[in-house]
């Protein structure tokens, strides 16, 4: 499938990978974001330079597995929006 459609399965809790990524176990999912806040913990206050606790709104965003199993916000190459090889995973 391509990108949209991807997207719009990640959006339906769906992860989804291209099949061409070297990294087996890696997938990409949709995180909703926190639109009503959730208080800062004290590595993000501390990033941030704001009080913890302080009640901070997060938007929608996209987030990659890592190679190594790891979890970070992704924003997609050149190649991942024009490659029609993504597929949803189990």
């Amino acid at each position: 499938m391509d990108i949209g459609a991807a997207i719009t399965a990640a959006k339906q809790g769906k992860k989804i990978a291209r099949t061409n990524w070297n990294g087996q176990s890696q997938f990409v999912v949709f995180q909703k974001g926190y639109p009503e806040g959730i208080p800062a913990n004290k590595n993000t206050s501390e990033a941030l330079n704001v009080e913890e606790g302080t009640v901070l709104k997060f938007r929608p965003y996209l987030m990659i597995r890592t190679v190594d199993g790891s979890f970070v916000p992704w924003l997609a190459s050149m190649s991942d929006l024009l490659e029609t090889d993504w597929v949803e995973l189990d």
